[in-house]
Formats: C-alpha cells, sequence, structure tokens
C-alpha cells in the first residue's frame, strides 16, 4: 500500500483488530525537510514486515511515530484499530500497546536483567510480574543469567534482554530500529534467526528497520521500500527482487545493470541478444530498459566476442565477473567458484536460461504493452525466457 506503488492487497481494514498498526494518510515534516509524506501502510497482526530505504527515506520516521515517538502533523494512526494519533488526539507511547528495541538496547545498567524486563510490568500485581518475567526469560533461553547486570552479558545476550522487555506487556506489535546492527557478523546471523523465531512463537507482529538489503529479504514477510518519505514497493521478500516495480528499487535491492532493448512482435532484444518472447506483446513496438542481475547473466569462452572480461572479484563461493560490451557499457555476472575468466578473456554473454526479466519504461516496470491501460504498470509477470 503506497502512495507511489501499489503493494500486497490484505483482506484486512485498517480500523479492525486483525490489522496490528495501521497507518492513514500520514505526514510527518521538519522545517522544510520531508519525513513521510501522505504515507498510507497497514501491517495485518502476526507479520513481519522490514522498512529499508537510503538514509532520510523515511524509515527511521515512521517506526518513531508508530512508537509515539513523534507527533505526526497530519493523518491518523491506528494501534490494533484503536486510533494513537489524528487531529484531535495523542497517545503517549507507554499507552500504545508498542514494544520498541532500539538500536543500542537501551537496558538499564543499574538493573539486573530480571528487573530490566520487569520495568514495564508496573500495572500488574508483584506476583504477576514475576510471573511474565519468568515466562518470557524462558521464551528468550536467558533464565539463568536473570541477576547478572548488562555489562555482564554478551552482544546477543543484551539484544535478548531488550526483546524480552517489548514482549513481557504483550503488545499489539513491537518496533525494532536496526537492532543486529551493533553485532558482530559472525554473532549477527544467529541473533536474527533467534528474534524472528521468538516473534513467531508468540504470533507477534513486528517491524524492522534495517540498511541491510540481505537482511530485510531475508527476514521479512513483506519488505517496505521508502525513498523519500514515501513508498515505493511494499510486497513479498520474492517479489521486491525478482520483481521490482521501478528503477530504483531494482537498484537498491541488490546489484542490477540495466540494458537498453527493443520490444517489437513479441520478441525482446537488447545488445546480448534475444531476451525473450511473448505473445502477448504481439503488435507491440517499444523501446524499453531489461533489468539483469549478476545471477541471470550467463557466459561462456568465445574467442569472436566483442564483450571482454574486465574486472574480477572473488567473494569465495562465486566469483563476480564484470564484463565490457562491444558498446561499453558493462554487466556484472555470478559465477561458482570453480569458473574464473581472466581479465581480457572474450566471451559470449546471454541471458540465463530460465530468467524471466523485468523491463523498465521510464522509471516503472511494466507487465504489458502500455495501451492496455494504467493497470500495466506494476511488477508482476512479464515475458517468457527462452528455455
Amino acid at each position: 500500500m503506497s502512495n507511489r506503488m501499489t503493494g500486497v492487497k490484505r483482506p484486512a481494514e485498517a480500523g479492525t483488530p486483525d490489522v496490528a498498526l495501521a497507518f492513514e494518510g500520514v505526514g510527518k515534516h521538519y522545517g522544510n525537510a520531508v519525513g513521510v509524506d501522505m504515507l498510507d501502510l497497514q501491517i495485518p497482526a502476526g507479520e513481519l514486515v522490514t522498512l529499508i530505504g537510503p538514509s532520510g527515506c523515511g524509515k527511521s520516521t515512521t517506526l518513531r511515530l508508530a512508537a509515539g515517538l513523534e507527533r505526526p502533523d497530519k493523518g491518523t494512526l491506528r494501534v490494533a484499530g484503536d486510533v494513537v494519533a489524528d487531529g484531535r488526539r495523542f497517545v503517549h507511547p507507554e499507552h500504545r500497546r508498542v514494544g520498541l528495541v532500539f538500536q543500542d538496547y537501551a537496558l538499564f545498567p543499574h538493573m539486573t536483567v530480571a528487573q530490566n524486563i520487569e520495568f514495564g510490568l508496573d500495572r500488574l500485581q508483584r506476583s504477576e510480574r514475576r510471573a511474565r518475567v519468568g515466562e518470557v526469560l524462558d521464551l528468550v533461553r536467558l533464565a539463568p543469567l536473570a541477576g547478572r547486570y548488562p555489562h555482564e552479558l554478551s552482544g546477543g545476550e543484551q539484544q535478548r534482554v531488550a526483546l524480552a522487555r517489548a514482549l513481557a506487556p504483550r503488545p499489539a506489535v513491537v518496533l525494532l530500529d536496526e537492532p543486529f546492527s551493533s553485532l558482530d557478523e559472525s554473532l549477527r546471523a544467529q541473533v536474527r534467526r533467534d528474534t524472528v523465531a521468538t516473534l513467531r512463537e508468540t504470533g507477534t507482529t513486528g517491524v524492522l528497520v534495517t540498511h541491510d538489503q540481505t537482511e530485510a529479504l531475508s527476514l521479512g514477510t513483506r519488505v517496505v521500500v521508502m525513498r523519500g518519505g514515501a513508498i515505493e514497493q511494499s510486497d513479498t521478500p520474492e517479489r521486491v527482487f525478482e520483481r521490482p516495480a521501478t528503477r530504483f528499487v531494482a537498484s537498491f535491492m541488490g546489484d542490477a545493470d540495466f540494458l537498453p532493448a527493443t520490444l517489437h512482435n513479441t520478441i525482446l532484444k537488447c545488445e546480448i541478444g534475444v531476451v525473450s518472447t511473448d505473445p502477448g506483446w504481439a503488435n507491440s513496438d517499444l523501446k524499453v530498459d531489461v533489468v539483469l542481475r549478476p545471477h541471470e547473466v550467463a557466459l561462456h569462452p568465445d574467442p569472436q566476442s566483442l564483450a571482454q572480461v574486465s574486472a574480477i572479484e572473488y567473494y569465495g563461493a562465486f566469483v563476480l565477473h564484470h564484463v565490457r560490451l562491444a558498446s561499453g557499457r558493462t554487466l556484472r555476472s555470478w559465477q561458482p567458484h570453480t569458473v574464473r575468466y581472466a581479465v581480457g578473456t572474450a566471451v559470449a554473454v546471454t541471458v540465463a536460461a530460465g530468467t524471466t526479466p523485468t523491463l523498465l519504461l521510464g522509471d516503472h516496470a511494466i507487465t504489458a504493452p502500455p495501451q492496455a491501460g494504467p493497470a500495466n504498470v506494476q511488477a508482476p509477470s512479464l515475458p517468457l525466457p527462452l528455455s
């Protein structure tokens, strides 16, 4: 759901409890700078949504508005169906049924693990507080560390304490602000898996802000790509990566190269040859751009080819080849570690078998001839790949 592109359609409406978090025409400005602009986003209960985009795109502002740390200039914000911010009312963070996990975890250094978790449970009786603390300690597997202080914990253990504290009051939604960015790479993947497992085990709705494309794609049931305070695309991870709705999404959510192409009488052709065919494009005559990711580009040695390997980058299991085409344009191609073409090698460049390319008309993906109507400017299936 977006003011730029249409995302996944959901059956639940924003004003029902089935929607854990809803933004309806929400705007927030900082002077002349746009935080978010006419933001429309509905997150059904139980979803784990990742927000991603470049610095200043509005993802952190979106999280802060949901948490109640910022007051919107316009629009309506709901948590579990209840209005928490509009033109007449503003519910403060502690009354929103929202849990928040900060980037630095924000644990109280003078409190034990158990005391940190208990901090937000002051409305419960003492016996109920202790019981709930025990439940979430078991959930995040920290019961043996209940009496320790934050400085006695590893980074991963501190993150689990922060998550337990956020979950303890049974919030309608947990908001996570780049919660893994301070962890070592070797630890990050395991902590991510543990966090997702905990959210799914409890059925908790999660909204996670990240700047890491791999993290956004691997964690979320839905990925929301933002730019300039608005949503570029809101969809499943697979569709965001494989069917980007715009040129920006294609280039931001992974490596992508763009080749000018012609679509004439069902044949899509570019500098490296015929890319695909589709009877549905009969009588079409268009100039488009083909989006090709490195794993979609096949290479094989060909002394007669004018294309040459211009650089290689070794990544362990794979080797990234940069290939300079006759036109001077460059394509990238992933090859297994057993395949390494030396710089200067002449290679034939083709689209990998089974590839279904994304086509761009201007900056937006198209899926059918433009004369069929505006509904074709989106990102579903495209011309059939060559077998």
